[in-house]
């Protein structure tokens, strides 16, 4: 296991930093000494966050990921404030509700401007200060990039597809010193898998049926702990729970008959009372991202 090193001094940026996983590793990295700069959309929440922590080493930027020169003016600012970048963190993302049939296409574009666009966009703007200090760069997938769920299919893909960004990243700067990682997490209680409890009854009952421990939710903070110490010592890959690193070898399996079984057994019935909920609902996005788009 590679040594801990201690992230004092060190300046982490972080996308999607106002709430959720965002924040409690912003929490308890600004505890160890870090300097912070933190984006999202939501302004009140970032400002609340910053107040709390204390302004000297914090500095927040209300940016859209979707935007390279939203990005760039974050990562200039974190540059003159603190003199540079050492953790970049790609965290922003949204999840969409219903099926391939069901799903609003203007949301699953948003999804993927979001969760893709979007994490290209921070790394781009921030890479050149990172390569400078030889530091680390943590792309957040997820469980999802290994394992497929019925009605979550733009999500899926999305985490899919940065994971096999920060792969490609990895070959073109690791020769340069710098370290890339992916976090792949199962459920975690945020605001984002709140947001579709709240939402969709099916999306509960359907994580009730799945097989342990695929049915298990994780607090933000056992998964804030072990995103810290992933960074700490520039994983490669940080699992939470520590369970989801054996997915990725299950990963060929998965998407067999066999693998899909206890899923697929579920769809028949669960998938269109899914989709009627999410018609019902007249939106395809949980409340909060639906919000942020209207303002």
């Amino acid at each position: 296991m590679p040594t801990a090193r201690s992230i004092a001094g060190r300046t982490v940026f972080i996308t999607g930093g106002a709430r959720g996983v965002g924040a409690e590793v912003a929490r308890r990295l600004h505890a160890r000494g870090a300097n912070l700069v933190l984006t999202d959309l939501d302004e009140a929440a970032l400002a609340e966050l910053r107040d709390r922590l204390g302004a000297q080493r914090v500095h927040t930027v209300v940016a859209d990921v979707r935007e390279l020169t939203d990005m760039q003016a974050a990562a200039d600012a974190a540059v003159e404030r603190f003199g540079g970048i050492d953790v970049v963190m790609a965290n922003a993302g949204i999840a969409s509700y219903g099926s391939v049939l069901q799903v609003d296409p203007q949301a699953f574009r948003t999804l993927m401007d979001v969760n893709v666009l979007g994490v290209f966009h921070t790394v781009r703007a921030t890479l050149p200060s990172v390569l400078q200090r030889r530091g680390y760069v943590l792309v957040v997938s997820s469980l999802a990039a290994y394992a497929a769920s019925p009605g979550l299919a733009p999500y899926h893909a999305s985490k899919a597809a940065v994971e096999h960004l920060a792969n490609a990243l990895r070959l073109e700067v690791g020769y340069r010193g710098v370290d890339v990682g992916t976090a792949h997490m199962s459920w975690i209680d945020t605001p984002l898998v709140r947001d579709a409890r709240a939402d969709l009854p099916t999306f509960t009952e359907m994580v009730s049926k799945l097989p342990p421990p695929l049915n298990r939710t994780t607090s933000v903070e056992a998964c804030g702990k072990a995103f810290v110490a992933g960074i700490e010592r520039r994983k490669r890959r940080i699992n939470s729970p520590g369970w989801v690193g054996a997915m990725r070898w299950l990963k060929p399996l998965l998407s067999t008959p066999l693998g899909e079984a206890p899923v697929v057994k579920l769809v028949p019935d669960l998938l269109p009372r899914m989709d009627a909920e999410v018609a019902a609902l007249g939106r395809s996005m949980g409340t909060r991202t639906a919000d942020l788009e209207e303002r």
